[in-house]
């Protein structure tokens, strides 16, 4: 039992190096530059090869078919092996060893992108396999984790070259790769899936406390010491630094399992009485599983059914909750709030289903226009920070987003935490997460100065950060966790749609501002655009666009406000 409990810890350190080292999508901007001066492209061909990365996550359901037929450590170094291919020879390419027509670059930026997906696939399957107790925690935890890479890649090109952007490229392909070897064997030797005692979910639980309080000590190393450019001896003391901290989680499980031999008594350590903090219980935890799992069905665990709320009336259990929550639909647009509400949280939705939804639509625009905005404000950072004068500040933007990235990924998980003290809907949260996005972009189109450019970029990094980690709870509770897979996958088309969207919209705006005379730097075959300008009118409609995607947030949450309310009443009810 011991033997299996120490493996399945392996295997989570293990997807967390893979997580870690394989966001390889954030430092495109790293080098995003000197791949449009080499190849003497425009700036909305360069956009499509952005696009092209982000396009993989529309193939995403290629690797759960693989998954079917291979074992896991076959999908994971196939995903490996698309990765080398794929920046390998995108490597070549900047060299000026080889030369390739475009159109191959949009193909090897494709493939590329679709083993960044392959990566996250095997890494859920790992977290859920193995942590059915904590699936939440775990995918939180190592999803995170994803957002320290540009830092990780910003020390390690310093360590070996600083002077070579395209040093970026072969460590995009070769890192990943020797990732997979060194996880190849916790992944190998999966343990045996026995249910955990009380005390085991009590002692895991404490567990992913200490490896959550670990992440952001790692979040805040990286940031400080990642996110600036170093002398080589300098860089490889800190990248050792940041080794350490990813192999140190190995040896925190062994702490805790030896502090629970020597405390058989210390049975309570996860939940201190009078601090309303709880992390994972057993029965939250059946009762969770009990209402999720349900389909087809509005019946609660009290034995209560409940019906979809409209303005007028429904039953009297509902009516009286909402009123004691403080829910109050405003008249304007009290016809939108009250149409086809969800019932409760869990029911599971077919795709057709799915689309049919307002709830779903409202949750696709939310994330098409925050989360997918700020992934492709990080594609255009290189010729943002050119723009301006600051490209010397580039990996410092990139680390900065990434870091951020990771904090908010990290915070995505405090409801969970802090639920028995404050509860508040996934979807509320959801909408303050949005707010620091049209913030942001308003900051940077009033200023261009540097510190306005870092505070906008943290910003965006944040927000982003925590959309993208919170979105695959936020379809399961609301559209089934049978066909999440399915849904999710639904869910981010949003993302290479907008990254073309919104690219090509900076890219216009760019390069109008280029043709115009606005001035005009010519190096190679491409042309640079300098000055405020050639963003400027770029933030001001991605700000616009946010703060539609703000209300469609607060739309979303006043619609499923009601179903979460009644989810935590009914929990709360039958555990206490």
């Amino acid at each position: 039992m011991m033997a299996g409990q120490s493996r399945k810890w392996m295997i989570l350190v293990a997807t967390i190096w893979i997580q870690a080292f394989t966001g390889t999508n954030f430092d495109f901007s790293s080098y995003s530059s000197s791949l449009k001066s080499v190849l003497g492209i425009s700036q909305v061909q360069l956009n499509y090869l952005a696009t092209a990365s982000d396009l993989g996550k529309v193939l995403g359901w290629s690797s759960g078919l693989a998954l079917m037929y291979f074992p896991l450590w076959v999908v994971l170094f196939i995903a490996a092996f698309m990765g080398f291919v794929g920046y390998g020879i995108q490597w070549l390419v900047i060299r000026q060893i080889i030369s390739l027509p475009y159109f191959l670059m949009f193909l090897l930026c494709l493939l590329a992108g679709c083993s960044i997906c392959w990566f996250n696939t095997v890494c859920f399957v790992l977290c859920i396999r193995n942590f059915p107790a904590n699936q939440p925690l775990a995918i939180s935890l190592t999803v995170s984790f994803n957002g320290v890479s540009a830092a990780l890649y910003n020390l390690a090109a310093d360590a070996i070259d600083s002077s070579s952007t395209s040093i970026f490229l072969i460590l995009n392909a070769v890192i990943p790769l020797l990732t997979s070897v060194a996880a190849f064997i916790p992944i190998l030797r999966q343990p045996s899936l026995d249910p955990l005692p009380p005390d085991g979910v009590r002692r895991d639980s404490l567990i992913f406390l200490l490896l959550n309080i670990l992440a952001v000590l790692t979040g805040i190393y990286l940031l400080l010491f990642g996110s600036t450019s170093y002398d080589t001896e300098t860089a490889r003391l800190f990248l050792g630094g940041a080794i350490f901290l990813l192999i140190f989680p190995l040896f925190i499980p062994g702490i805790v399992y030896a502090r629970d031999w020597f405390h058989r008594a210390i049975h309570s350590s996860i939940r201190i009485e009078g601090s309303g903090f709880v992390l994972v219980d057993v029965d939250d935890l059946e009762l969770h599983k009990e209402l999720l799992t349900r389909e087809n069905s509005l019946n609660y665990g009290n034995g209560s059914v409940v019906q979809p709320v409209n303005n007028n009336d429904g039953p009297s259990t509902t009516l009286s909750f909402r009123q004691k929550s403080g829910y109050q639909s405003a008249e304007c647009c009290g016809a939108i709030v009250g149409k086809d509400q969800l019932a409760m949280l869990g029911e599971d939705h077919t795709a057709r289903a799915l689309v049919r939804r307002l709830d779903f639509w409202l949750y696709y625009v939310a994330y098409f226009c925050g989360g997918t905005i700020g992934l492709v404000y990080s594609n255009n950072m290189g010729q943002i920070a050119q723009s301006l004068g600051q490209s010397s500040n580039t990996t410092t933007l990139v680390t900065l987003y990434s870091s951020f990235s990771f904090f908010g990924r990290l915070l995505s998980a405090a409801p969970d935490y802090i639920r028995a003290k404050l509860y508040f809907a996934r979807t509320g949260w959801l909408a303050i997460a949005l707010l620091p996005t049209p913030i942001a972009f308003m900051v940077l189109a009033s200023s261009g100065g540097s510190l306005a450019l870092h505070a906008g970029t943290a910003l965006i990094g944040l927000s982003s950060g925590f959309i993208f980690s919170a979105a695959v709870s936020i379809t399961s509770e609301l559209f089934g966790p049978n066909n999440v897979g399915v849904n999710h996958n639904i869910v981010i088309t949003n993302i290479p749609i907008g990254s073309l969207v919104y690219g090509l919209l900076a890219a216009i705006v760019y390069d109008s501002n280029a043709s115009s005379g606005l001035s005009i730097l010519t190096f190679s075959d491409s042309v640079v655009c300098m000055g405020r300008d050639c963003y400027f009118l770029t933030f001001v409609w991605w700000a616009c666009i946010s703060v539609l995607g703000l209300a469609s947030s607060v739309l979303l949450f006043l619609r499923t406000r009601h179903a979460y309310d009644h989810f935590e009443h009914n929990r709360s009810t039958q555990l206490y």
